[in-house]
């Protein structure tokens, strides 16, 4: 018989395919790229090379943190190592605290490994996680690097979730006694700029700001409750765009990863432009997935690979490091959320 947790990692995919939306929120509409009329530049000079934890990538963006924990899952899991596989983006596993549990589902995860053993590949573990479950879940899929999610609001709203937050000072014990570089990451409400520096003072050097805009776990969390009571909570945290403003006095001292909302190559530039040293996506791919199989997804994702190195080619830029805050005009809102958090654009 299916555990609990088993079958909330299925309801998660169910909810998440169910209420995806072509159209993101997560603030990039109110962001627009200025042109570059006059490029003066090759597509042969772009690069698109990037980092991940000090770990160089042929493409600044990778799959993030989705699936693992059942057998439905972990056959999702298999597709999207091998999307990942022919495409060569790194990829996170989802939350691997039920395999530390359930030893019995390790291979779930396990399987990312066996179909992309040279592959880059994120472990993923909750904050509340001892460092020796954190470094377990490492070993569990040979894993390169280890994300640690943050998620307190979903916890609130989910049904069986936690009830207790003192995190911090086990972040730092985990960033210290684990073997790979850490990502801390949110899971869709975003982080503070004093967020951020809390992490910073623990010795988190990698941060996912993961703001509102994409899957939204408040939504999917409240459907699965009888009483639905949480439904006022849906739109709550910062966007992914606001998220990357409130890391702007810090980008020197963390590297800022995104995700939240990007659907597109044009969201991954305007998140470069903001100060992202790489992106991650979830919804986007998953809905692929679902509805139209691997080979599609694999089409997507290199059509995505080339159209990037178009839109830096138009902007006149050889690397994503080139873009910045010049190629961008605000909308009003934005401008006054900047004024009242206090961020200099400029």
């Amino acid at each position: 018989m299916k555990d609990i947790q088993s079958h909330r990692k299925d309801e998660h995919v169910s909810l998440a395919e169910h209420f995806y939306q072509t159209q993101s929120t997560a603030g990039f509409q109110q962001v627009r790229l200025l042109p570059n009329t006059l490029p003066e530049i090759s597509q042969k000079q772009v690069s698109l090379k990037s980092q991940i934890g000090g770990i160089v990538t042929d493409y600044p963006f990778y799959i993030e943190a989705m699936t693992g924990g059942s057998d439905y899952t972990g056959k999702l899991n298999a597709s999207l190592a091998r999307i990942t596989k022919a495409t060569h983006l790194p990829m996170a596993v989802g939350s691997q605290s039920i395999a530390i549990r359930e030893p019995r589902l390790q291979d779930t995860f396990q399987v990312v490994r066996q179909i992309n053993p040279n592959g880059l590949i994120l472990a993923n573990i909750g904050a509340n996680h001892s460092p020796t479950e954190a470094q377990k879940a490492v070993d569990m899929i040979q894993a390169d690097l280890l994300e640690v999610h943050v998620n307190a609001i979903q916890e609130i709203i989910m049904p069986e979730g936690d009830r207790a937050f003192n995190w911090l000072q086990n972040i730092g014990e985990i960033v210290q006694h684990v073997s790979v570089p850490v990502i801390v990451k949110e899971v869709g409400f975003g982080m503070t700029r004093e967020t951020m520096q809390k992490l910073n003072s623990v010795g988190v050097q990698f941060i996912n700001v993961a703001g509102r805009g994409g899957t939204n776990f408040a939504k999917i969390e409240n459907a699965r409750r009888h009483d639905k009571a949480y439904s006022y909570l849906q739109d709550i945290g910062l966007t992914t765009v606001e998220s990357l403003l409130e890391s702007q006095a810090l980008q020197n001292e963390l590297k800022i990863f995104a995700c939240g909302g990007i659907r597109t190559p044009l969201d991954m530039v305007k998140s470069f432009a903001l100060g992202a040293n790489m992106v991650g996506v979830a919804g986007a791919i998953l809905h692929s997935l679902l509805r139209n199989g691997e080979d599609d997804t694999i089409t997507l994702i290199t059509s995505w690979q080339s159209q990037l190195k178009d839109l830096l080619t138009i902007q006149g830029v050889q690397t994503i490091q080139q873009l910045n805050f010049k190629n961008l005009i605000f909308d009003t809102s934005l401008s006054h959320y900047c004024e009242q958090r206090q961020i200099k654009l400029f």
